[in-house]
């Protein structure tokens, strides 16, 4: 276990660029294989937009990953944190990092981007794709995303998380990510059982659903049973999912400069 954790204690940049880029081809090809729907659209034209917002993502994740070096100093050398209160065994506090980030910094917070009025503003960006397929789970406003990694920052912080558990999470959260986006039909013989602990793609289309109330349903990013917890769990058959916002109809969503434009004309559904 202790050899595991140290492979993702140094990881390298290259290798998480590689491994976020191998999940998104993947999937990309998938969509081709097995489409949940036929697009009529043109996919790298589609894929523009988003791969733009890809690049912003990664350069804030650079910034925020040489701040969170800073708290785990800090935070290690005055023993600051629960998990350091405890000397459990290293899955157990594993799995209680994983837990916290995938509620804290995932569930909670896109429970707020879908709430706070002035938050929903900047994640319409990513619900104003109309067509979903992989990479759609790039497609975040850059102050959205730093919303996200503030809430990262807060739960390393608060629990004490260590550097690997971090990183084992974030490498998690990426493959979750192009999964549960991609439009790739998952027979509901597999979606159904898994959806019961993880987020799946069928499950997670209601959440880019036009219209409310589907659109204010599964936050999840891992994890399932927090929406089944807090009562925002929907399900149903996804190709009757509608996608984009009611409120941007009609909206240029391949427009990247539109797009950035977006938080200051949007309004809540």
């Amino acid at each position: 276990m202790d050899t595991f954790m140290q492979f993702f204690a140094t990881m390298s940049s290259g290798q998480k660029l590689g491994w976020a880029f191998a999940c998104l081809t993947t999937f990309w090809v998938l969509e081709g294989a097995v489409p949940l729907v036929r697009f009529d659209y043109r996919k790298w034209k589609h894929a523009r937009v988003n791969l733009f917002f890809l690049t912003t993502s990664l350069l804030i994740n650079a910034l925020f990953t040489a701040a969170m070096a800073g708290v785990y100093v800090w935070s290690e050398a005055r023993g600051f944190g629960l998990l350091r209160l405890v000397a459990w065994p290293i899955w157990a506090e594993l799995l209680i990092a994983v837990l916290a980030l995938d509620f804290m910094a995932q569930w909670f917070a896109h429970y707020l981007l879908h709430h706070v009025k002035w938050m929903w503003r900047l994640h319409l960006v990513h619900h104003s794709d109309t067509h979903v397929d992989a990479t759609t789970g790039t497609r975040h406003h850059p102050l959205d995303y730093v919303i996200r990694e503030l809430f990262s920052a807060a739960t390393v912080l608060v629990f004490g998380i260590p550097l690997a558990f971090y990183v084992f999470y974030r490498i998690a959260t990426i493959f979750f990510t192009y999964f549960t986006h991609a439009n790739i039909n998952v027979p509901a013989w597999i979606d159904r059982p898994l959806s019961w602990v993880f987020v799946t793609p069928n499950m997670h289309k209601f959440h880019h659903h036009v219209e409310v109330p589907w659109t204010d349903t599964n936050f999840g990013n891992v994890f399932s049973f927090w929406d089944r917890l807090m009562g925002t769990m929907v399900q149903g058959d996804p190709r009757q999912v509608r996608y984009g916002v009611d409120t941007l109809e009609g909206s240029p969503d391949e427009s990247i400069v539109y797009q950035l434009k977006v938080p200051l004309q949007g309004r809540r559904m």
